[in-house]
């Protein structure tokens, strides 16, 4: 069985991090394994704390893993402190780490700043470069590019500079009021659109953890990043079509939308 290592912040609400995480390698058929950054106490409606790990542990989490059961790929998420990040960079190239995808997170769906301002310098230096492939949103996208994204094309010339600048390849994110979902894939001087189509669920907690999570579990598999890109956007358009709605604010998708078999089934045999 192929394998996937989340290194990322946990979400008490279950919707987004680790858990989110989690359920998406697990829903894509790979065996997930964790190192968790940070606990978080959050719900629907927001982030009220953040308890971050120690580099130390952080480094001992990724040891532990990496001498045992190797990843076939690893997808890193919400690290809010620089020493953190040097710790993940130090520790990924110290075991040659493959297929590593980055989701720059650095606000949560509800809003709530999830990184500090010097982290944010560390990841572009120490971490950014390590990836394969990094996923931002369009917010995201301004910081890293050092430019505004208001049109299709400044997506394209936005993507393009932090490809250049940081060696990797880059799916920035549409939606953010830009357009329909559509993302947009550029690597190696060339770009390709990968259309969705928007559906109107207001519940989107935890969806580019869940997307970024989908990617590494199809690297993991050995399918290439196109198909990884494509068959990730299919994923998560699933879940949020299921249209789970709990919570008070934007909630959670159903990552286990396409969850079969005895064990899914209630008292009834019905199919949550």
């Amino acid at each position: 069985m192929r394998t996937a290592l989340t290194i990322a912040g946990s979400d008490s609400s279950g919707g987004a991090g680790i858990q989110a995480d989690i359920k998406t390698m697990t829903m894509n058929g790979v065996f997930a394994m964790s190192a968790v950054t940070a606990l978080t106490a959050q719900n629907t409606t927001g982030v009220i704390g953040i308890m971050n790990a120690t580099a130390g542990f952080l480094a001992q989490e990724i040891d532990e893993i990496f001498t045992d059961i190797r990843p076939d790929a690893v997808k890193i998420g919400m690290v809010s402190a620089a020493d953190l990040i040097e710790t993940i960079a130090g520790r990924l190239t110290f075991y040659h780490a493959e297929n590593i995808v980055l989701d720059p997170v650095m606000v949560a769906t509800s809003g709530a700043k999830l990184i500090s301002d010097d982290a944010v310098s560390t990841l572009e230096q120490k971490l950014i470069p390590l990836a394969d492939v990094i996923t931002p949103n369009i917010p995201e996208g301004e910081v890293l590019s050092g430019m505004s994204i208001h049109s299709a094309d400044d997506m394209v010339k936005a993507a393009e500079k932090i490809s250049r600048d940081f060696g990797c390849a880059v799916l920035l994110k549409g939606g953010h009021k830009l357009n329909d979902a559509n993302d947009l894939l550029y690597r190696d001087g060339s770009f390709r659109w990968f259309n969705g189509k928007r559906i109107d669920n207001p519940n989107t907690h935890g969806t580019g953890c869940t997307l970024s999570s989908a990617i590494a579990a199809n690297l993991a598999k050995g399918f290439d990043l196109d198909t990884s890109v494509e068959r990730a956007k299919k994923y998560i358009s699933g879940a949020l079509a299921a249209m789970l709605d709990l919570g008070k604010g934007s909630g959670p998708m159903n990552h286990a939308f396409d969850l079969t078999g005895e064990f899914a089934l209630g008292p009834k045999g019905e199919r949550f």
